[in-house]
């Protein structure tokens, strides 16, 4: 009896000692990952993992840190402006991160090349980029854990806040000092001043209505085309479909736009407009009836064709709106 109770013992003592082994070296086996990964943060704001280092540090437990992942393709061989697009907003956020006050060891950003990770792409059966996606640190990615590029952009602005929605960290997000602005007011204000002041004994043209309406209307145009959700938002400027290869110039969502969207919008609109102006212009012509008549058919005619282009726009956009014009 008392050789079974030391026997039990002994494996009682060999049980816990391998246990605590066990515990001890998935600790330092952490303890690594995370050494290994805040020496590489300290060189790079943004993480470039292949295969290998993917699955080591991204996928493969034990993790107590979160990893945002942007899945792209930045070679130029791959045609995409987008990924270059959503790369520097995506590196304003990571820079916002590594030089922050609440800067720790919680949150890694990485990257993943699709010409330097072929196999990842493949096992995660992604035929599109940029991706952008949060790796827990407990468990597997849900559906939030990837961004919905299409109904949210990939500003900085943006990317910080589904980063702070999947992680409880927020990053406040520092954009580098644009001048442009600055620099592109104080010219026009110089040319301006310098315009009044050549022409200081003949002002007429201030008071000039064609000039003051072709101005009204070029910023009116500029804001309803969707200018100002370009600035805020971000959005790409088109769209290359991954399995055929075509371009879209026009976003099939009600929820995003594309910036050559709201050129195109702004062309139409304009367009229309013109159309208008030649018909009350042909009513007030006087002279030639057949001239007015050419006038007033060609304003018809604007009106018509590119008021129905602007309408199958909409339609596009707004799926099962039932009212169409010319074109479907």
């Amino acid at each position: 009896m008392a050789a079974y109770s030391l026997f039990t013992a002994a494996v009682g003592i060999l049980l816990i000692s391998y246990v605590c082994a066990q515990v001890k070296k998935k600790e330092d086996s952490l303890g690594d990952k995370v050494h290994q990964l805040m020496e590489w943060n300290n060189k790079k704001s943004i993480i470039r993992l292949k295969g290998d280092k993917f699955r080591q540090y991204v996928k493969t437990p034990p993790r107590n840190y979160s990893v945002i992942v942007m899945l792209t393709a930045l070679q130029p061989q791959r045609g995409c402006s987008v990924c270059k697009q959503a790369n520097d907003e995506y590196q304003i956020l990571a820079n916002s991160w590594r030089y922050s006050q609440q800067y720790s060891n919680r949150l890694f950003f990485t990257l993943v090349d699709y010409d330097e990770a072929v196999d990842i792409f493949q096992s995660m059966k992604l035929n599109t980029a940029p991706v952008f996606m949060h790796f827990p640190p407990k468990g597997k990615p849900k559906k939030g854990d990837t961004l919905d590029i299409n109904r949210v952009g990939f500003a900085a602005e943006q990317l910080a806040k589904w980063v702070g929605e999947r992680t409880d960290i927020q990053v406040r997000v520092f954009r580098p000092p644009n001048y442009s602005g600055t620099v592109a007011l104080a010219l026009l204000f110089a040319m301006v001043g310098g315009l009044l002041y050549f022409k200081r004994n003949n002002l007429e043209f201030l008071y000039n209505k064609t000039s003051w309406g072709i101005i009204s209307l070029a910023v009116i145009f500029a804001m309803t085309s969707g200018q100002m959700w370009n600035h805020i938002r971000g959005p790409p400027v088109m769209h290359r479909n991954p399995n055929t290869g075509q371009m879209h110039y026009i976003h099939g969502s009600s929820q995003g736009q594309f910036i050559m969207e709201t050129y195109i919008v702004m062309l139409l609109n304009t367009s229309v407009v013109v159309g208008f102006i030649m018909l009350n212009e042909a009513q007030n012509m006087k002279g030639d009836p057949g001239k007015k008549r050419i006038l007033s058919l060609v304003g018809l005619g604007c009106v018509t064709i590119f008021f129905s282009l602007l309408l199958s726009v909409f339609r596009s956009k707004y799926q099962g709106y039932p009212y169409s014009f010319l074109f479907k």
